[in-house]
């Protein structure tokens, strides 16, 4: 069975140098390539039908002006970064921090990214990935003469 949707890399921390670095950026699975060094990672959900991938980001709390979701060649990126808003008001306790993210994912080519769809709802960002046409699997059933 091949599903090569994505492609995970788990960068090394920044303490590890040289040539250790290298040898744990070789360990990849067929997740998530991350490129941010943020305490915060929103969980993700990957789940396949047979006309599409959908991936599930948790990400209470967000507005979803903030949450921006990119491609670039064959990287699909999906960020937040809360904007500055000016406000005169006074906390007495904040402990809500909305940390930024930064989560990427390398498409297969059997993903149709001209038409990739995008909704947060209730704290849930979900992604449609469809499959191109000529990568779903059609059963057949194979009559023996």
């Amino acid at each position: 069975m091949n599903m090569t949707l994505l492609k995970f890399n788990q960068p090394a921390p920044k303490f590890i140098n040289g040539w250790m670095e290298n040898i744990l950026n070789d360990f990849t699975s067929p997740i998530e390539k991350d490129f941010t060094d943020a305490s915060f990672r929103p969980s993700v959900n990957i789940k396949e039908t047979p006309d599409a991938y959908h991936l599930e980001l948790s990400a209470p709390g967000r507005k979803k002006e903030d949450i921006k979701l990119n491609i670039d060649k064959n990287l699909l990126t999906i960020s937040y970064e809360k904007k500055d808003e000016q406000n005169d008001e006074k906390y007495i306790t904040r402990e809500f921090n909305l940390q930024p993210f930064k989560r990427s994912f390398t498409l297969d080519d059997k993903i149709n990214a001209d038409n990739i769809t995008a909704k947060y709802e209730n704290g849930l960002l979900s992604v449609e990935l469809p499959k191109k046409a000529e990568t779903k699997v059609v059963a057949k059933k194979i009559i023996v003469e």
